[in-house]
């Protein structure tokens, strides 16, 4: 099979991650140096079905690697998430000549990747996206990025909270997973932290702590709410007319997404970049390049969408005795 693959493609997919370019350039130039034809496909799988790609040299991805987003686009493809749209991106796949295909993204281009090995072309996935909601993977491309970003931001927030003695709501992104609301939150100090794996109450797990803090001498309060709680503009108002104290809310949303990727996002996205582009090499196709135990290894993508990825509940806890 390893003699087999000649010229192999690569798109991103799903919302993008800091982390993306980097992982494009490992592909590219790991690609060059075992002498692979490598070919970038624009706007995920949208590009794919409808022949958009063109040939990549090392030369083309020079001076990617500190920049955020993806040089690749993304875009949604309703037509792939029908059984015609995947055959005819094999179609296409075949008219130029892909001997195989990366894939950076999410679950859902996980599921894309799928269909597409058992429609016959060969696909590895690497899993970018910062909600590091990857089951089958510790960590994924762009969570590292978007952590800083966030700990930027509420401790900017943090200043004039503290300066005008207010409770500062604020809404980080993660729709059904709180990874960026517990580790950022912990990170700066929140008092509280809303997550869709925890059960919680309004006046338990919000006003208590808040209460409690200001009769314990604390002057303003962080209160962390993860994309699926949402509500945080009502929260605020809540908050201020139960006790008092003002109150604002503030909803970070795409620049969460933005900006140079740091070094564990750079080196992460290489290596599983490269890692993509081996095991095609060896004849290997649906599989995952994941993190299990801080190693770059990979799974098959039917087992890996298949495991249950859940927040460690000793952060929920631990946020709880830190903000005392």
């Amino acid at each position: 099979m390893a003699g087999n693959i000649r010229t192999i493609g690569v798109l991103t997919s799903g919302g993008d991650a800091p982390g993306m370019n980097p992982a494009i350039r490992a592909v590219v130039r790991v690609g060059a140096y075992h002498g692979l034809r490598v070919m970038g496909i624009k706007r995920g799988y949208n590009g794919l079905i409808h022949g958009e790609m063109d040939d990549l040299s090392p030369r083309d991805v020079s001076n990617i690697l500190q920049r955020g987003g993806t040089i690749l686009q993304t875009a949604r493809c309703l037509e792939f998430k029908d059984e015609a749209g995947v055959r005819k991106g094999v179609e296409i796949a075949k008219v130029f000549g892909l001997d195989g295909l990366v894939v950076i993204g999410g679950d859902g281009s996980f599921r894309g990747a799928r269909d597409l090995c058992k429609a016959g072309l060969p696909t590895i996935a690497v899993p970018g996206t910062i909600d590091n909601d990857i089951d089958c993977s510790e960590y994924t491309v762009g969570y590292d990025t978007c952590l800083n970003t966030v700990k930027d931001a509420v401790d900017k927030i943090r200043d004039t909270t503290a300066s005008h003695e207010r409770c500062s709501v604020i809404e980080v992104m993660g729709r059904a997973a709180g990874y960026i609301a517990v580790q950022a939150g912990i990170a700066c100090g929140a008092d509280v932290i809303l997550v869709p794996e925890a059960e919680w109450s309004f006046d338990e797990d919000v006003l208590r702590p808040i209460l409690e803090g200001k009769s314990k001498g604390k002057r303003h309060s962080i209160v962390i709410v993860a994309e699926g709680i949402g509500g945080v503009i009502e929260m605020a108002k809540e908050i201020e007319a139960k006790t008092g104290i003002e109150s604002r809310a503030t909803i970070l949303g795409h620049v969460q997404r933005g900006g140079s990727p740091t070094v564990r996002d750079r080196v992460v996205a290489s290596e599983m970049g490269g890692l993509a582009v081996e095991l095609l090499l060896q004849g290997k196709q649906n599989r995952i390049v994941c993190m299990r135990d801080h190693v770059i290894t990979d799974v098959d993508i039917d087992e890996g969408l298949a495991m249950k990825k859940t927040l460690p509940q000793q952060l929920i806890s631990l946020v709880r005795k830190l903000a005392i």
